[in-house]
């Protein structure tokens, strides 16, 4: 059974939705809780008949948002300090936490480590598109100052994911511009274009909107921009969304309109939502870690964990590993 190791305390909302989600999770699939946290507050929220199915590991700590995620590994008494401790000493599979992202990002890195051939882990997420397909887009947050290289790297994850993950035989792989013609981006953009060529699957720049057109898979960026492309897509769908509420409260046949189309507004929002995808993996380290939103509800939580459940039963990070080190050997061959 697959043991996936909960940061119970790490939410914006204290652990109440956390446990929620898990026990939603542990009533659909089959796997082991690790939750990590204040013992005497988590056990009353878990039902008698899951008990079996939960670890309970003491953390006196809570790692909080307003902290410099640097200082995180002072911190062993945390909750995602010892969450990670446990995927590091085998004792899980995964890990997955709604708290502090970067110390979550930080201790990953340096207690689980990186991949053989990765320079820097990237941040990956599943973006809707108009053809009821996802988009995975990375970096979206680890690296704010990404290089070339970087850039590149995410390209090659984001294509493993894709096919090992996501299903998608051949997947198409492209890289963030501000135009599609080869010449536009910034240096970086450029040189990881060049570099992407190596790539069959590489099907040159996408602009902003081919995330949501459906016409790529993959979309590699630099971790500055990728993060606010995620946080603008977030804003400008809750606000098409309150928008929508209040233009339909204005009238009686707006209403009326809407309760005709009430089955097409919940394909659409479940489409949209972030709830149903949960949480973001953290590609390059060499143990799963699935990073979630602060405020996820129990629903975000337990498909998180579902996320965590696929990747971590995946050859995700073998296929990574042996795809870099293919790559390398080609460029090292076209170089001489």
């Amino acid at each position: 059974m697959t043991k996936i190791a909960i940061d119970a305390m790490g939410g914006d909302f204290g652990p109440n939705p956390i446990a929620e989600g898990v026990i939603s999770a542990l009533k659909e699939r089959k796997f082991h809780a690790f939750l990590v946290g204040k013992t005497d507050i988590l056990k009353p929220l878990i039902p008698n008949e899951l008990e079996k199915f939960v670890t309970f590991v003491q953390a006196d700590e809570v790692f909080e948002m307003k902290n410099d995620a640097t200082n995180v590994l002072k911190k062993k008494e945390t909750s995602i300090y010892k969450a990670i401790e446990l995927v590091k000493n085998g004792e899980c599979k995964a890990v997955v936490s709604a708290g502090h992202s970067g110390a979550t990002m930080s201790l990953a890195t340096l207690k689980i480590g990186r991949l053989k051939n990765v320079s820097r882990p990237a941040i990956a997420t599943l973006m809707p598109t108009s053809k009821e397909t996802k988009t995975l887009v990375l970096d979206v947050g680890a690296n704010v100052d990404s290089k070339s290289e970087h850039i590149f790297q995410s390209g090659v994850m984001g294509e493993a994911y894709a096919k090992e993950i996501m299903k998608i035989k051949n997947p198409k792989i492209s890289i963030l511009s501000n135009g599609e013609e080869e010449c536009k981006g910034d240096s970086a953009t450029k040189g990881a274009h060049q570099m992407l060529k190596i790539l069959d699957t590489f099907v040159g720049n996408a602009e902003g909107n081919q995330i949501f057109d459906g016409s790529v898979d993959v979309v590699t960026c630099d971790g500055f921009i990728g993060n606010i492309v995620l946080k603008t897509s977030e804003g400008v769908a809750d606000a098409m969304n309150k928008l929508i509420k209040k233009e339909v409260k204005g009238s009686l046949i707006a209403i009326a309109g809407a309760i005709l189309m009430k089955n097409v507004f919940k394909r659409v929002k479940k489409a949209t939502d972030y709830d149903e995808y949960g949480g973001a993996p953290l590609l390059g380290v060499k143990n799963c870690v699935i990073i979630s939103h602060g405020k996820s509800s129990p629903k975000a939580i337990k498909n998180a964990i579902f996320q965590a459940l696929e990747f971590a039963n995946s050859n995700i990070n073998s296929v990574i590993e042996k795809r870099l080190e293919e790559l390398s050997l080609t460029k090292s061959k076209e170089a001489i």
